[in-house]
């Protein structure tokens, strides 16, 4: 009965969700909403999102200390595909806001406290399964072309790449692996977690909204992941600070997204204040 509930919901009979049609001016107002919740309490959210720069200092040394320096931009550019899981203590905020409830940083753990937490965990050990998958494959996909030798240092491995055909054959390939990769997780996270965070509607019904809202919606859906992708691309590259900033502003506005795509449930469905 348990593993029903993630799968489907609290609902015997869960009703699915009305996605809307949206354009680039609903993007533009995510993101405008999604600044003015940052900016409403920066501190909160700086001290919540050093979390990320911090994590990826930290993948960034064991690329280092493990001579695996060939995973080093896997491992910035997979940041987009744990986003949707990192984002969930700030989507908790917007909500909060949203509401006009008080709010703090620690608000983002009440997250915890919603009976969709199940489901949640479940779409998020997903996500998990598929960056591990990407490293793996862009590992598989190096040494299919360099080899097991790995360069000893970042000037090396630089060199190597954009200097030699063999760099430009790893440039294209996996530019190209990283985009399927990022379609499909794009394609089941965009509004998912926004989504069961508002209501307890299982983990299915979730991914099939997600899907439904790309679907519906492609052009749109792929200029917001154009945006996520540029954005963490930045906040990545002086050594992963930028994502103090890039990953609030980006959670709070993908909430606001969700709000945008997704039209608001019946009230018998909402969760109970939290």
């Amino acid at each position: 009965m348990a593993n029903f509930h993630i799968v489907a919901g609290a609902s015997e009979a869960p009703a699915h969700p009305v996605v809307r049609k949206i354009t680039p001016a609903d993007l533009k107002e995510a993101l405008a909403k999604g600044f003015d919740d940052f900016w409403a309490m920066p501190s909160h959210l700086v001290f919540l999102g050093l979390i990320y720069p911090v994590v990826g200092v930290c993948l960034a040394a064991l690329t280092f200390s493990n001579n695996a320096l060939p995973l080093l931009y896997p491992l910035a550019s997979g940041f987009a595909l744990i986003g949707p899981i990192a984002g969930i203590g700030l989507y908790e905020i917007s909500r909060r806001r949203e509401l006009g409830l008080s709010t703090s940083w620690q608000d983002a753990f009440t997250v915890l406290k919603s009976p969709s937490i199940p489901s949640i965990l479940a779409l998020g050990v997903l996500l998990l399964v598929i960056f591990l998958t990407w490293l793996t494959t862009a590992r598989m996909l190096y040494q299919s072309i360099f080899g097991y030798a790995v360069p000893d240092s970042y000037a090396g491995l630089i060199n190597q790449v954009l200097t030699t055909s063999e760099g430009m054959r790893l440039i294209v390939w996996g530019n190209i692996l990283g985009f399927v990769f990022a379609v499909a997780v794009l394609s089941i996270s965009v509004i998912s977690f926004p989504l069961l965070l508002d209501r307890d509607v299982g983990a299915a019904v979730a991914v099939y909204t997600s899907v439904k809202a790309v679907a519906m919606n492609p052009l749109t859906m792929a200029l917001w992941g154009l945006i996520v992708a540029a954005a963490l691309l930045i906040g990545s590259i002086p050594l992963f600070v930028g994502l103090a900033i890039v990953m609030p502003v980006l959670g709070h506005a993908t909430w606001h997204l969700y709000r945008r795509v997704v039209e608001p449930p019946h009230p018998d469905d909402v969760h109970p204040v939290r």
